[in-house]
């Protein structure tokens, strides 16, 4: 008997030191990182979110900082750009295992890259976009662009629920910001299926500024969740990279937004846009 009540001491002191102490990471992950005393504390609803994820890319302990980014703001739909697909699955993992977060997950790899997302040099990871969302994914689409400029570029649309409504989701990564005439012909291509949807979300880093020519078909199809966010805006369009141009926008189509963010984040040269949409 004494031995039993020596065991059920030691399995209470266990359970009283974990309340203490909060859970801890698994063997060979980072610590996860404390989140901001206003961190969200479950899905924000009507929340949707888009980030360019890899500058740098498969650096060490870049994805616990990740999750931890989105947990704070913890939207319902997350738009990735730039994403490994390993990458996307281990910052899945940290914010359901740390963060409480568990998100579906839809992958738009245009590309298979070994020195971007590692992976055996005859097996590379999958590179490209990836759309996180609270709510289940279907009819998922990928195209890849005719001309993707310097590599491979396309967009990724599927439809999840927003607001207890369907909606359809895109996010995409245009050409690189000296490719201006690549552009000029992947928005096209983009703004015609856009045009399809009476109501859609066009998330993603377009590597152009708000007045530029190439982004011109986008505008009368769709405004972005930020007013002040125009092509005539005259540099009020608040910058979302390190080298403060907006290029990362938030493009809703049948659908308007109470208001819109813009957080830097030390793991990225784009930062966090995000919005909170007006209910459906």
């Amino acid at each position: 008997m004494r031995r039993m009540d020596t065991r059920v001491l030691a399995g209470a002191l266990a359970v009283i030191c974990l309340l203490l102490t909060g859970p801890s990471a698994p063997s060979g992950d980072p610590a996860p990182h404390p989140l901001p005393t206003d961190a969200a504390t479950g899905f924000v609803a009507n929340r949707v979110m888009t980030w360019n994820i890899c500058n740098p890319c498969r650096s060490s302990g870049q994805n616990m900082g990740r999750a931890a980014d989105i947990a704070t703001y913890a939207p319902q739909v997350v738009a990735l750009q730039e994403a490994c697909v390993r990458d996307v699955d281990e910052i899945r993992r940290y914010l359901k295992q740390y963060y409480g977060l568990d998100y579906h997950v839809a992958y738009g790899s245009v590309l298979r890259n070994w020195s971007r997302c590692g992976g055996l040099p005859w097996h590379p990871g999958g590179y490209g976009q990836a759309i996180l969302s609270a709510a289940p994914i279907t009819d998922g689409r990928l195209v890849e662009y005719p001309d993707g400029g310097s590599e491979d570029r396309g967009y990724l649309e599927v439809t999840t629920t927003v607001a207890g409504r369907p909606v359809r989701v895109f996010d995409t990564h245009l050409a690189e910001r000296r490719q201006e005439e690549v552009r000029a012909r992947q928005v096209p291509v983009l703004a015609a299926e856009v045009a399809r949807h009476d109501r859609a979300i066009v998330l993603g880093d377009f590597n152009a500024v708000p007045d530029s020519p190439e982004l011109h078909a986008m505008w009368p199809l769709a405004t972005d969740a930020n007013p002040a966010c125009r092509p005539s805006s005259g540099g009020d369009c608040e910058p979302t990279t390190d080298w403060y141009s907006r290029f990362d926008y938030v493009f809703l189509r049948g659908i308007t937004a109470h208001a819109d963010r813009v957080r830097p984040s030390a793991y990225s040269d784009h930062h966090v846009v995000y919005a909170d949409l007006a209910p459906l």
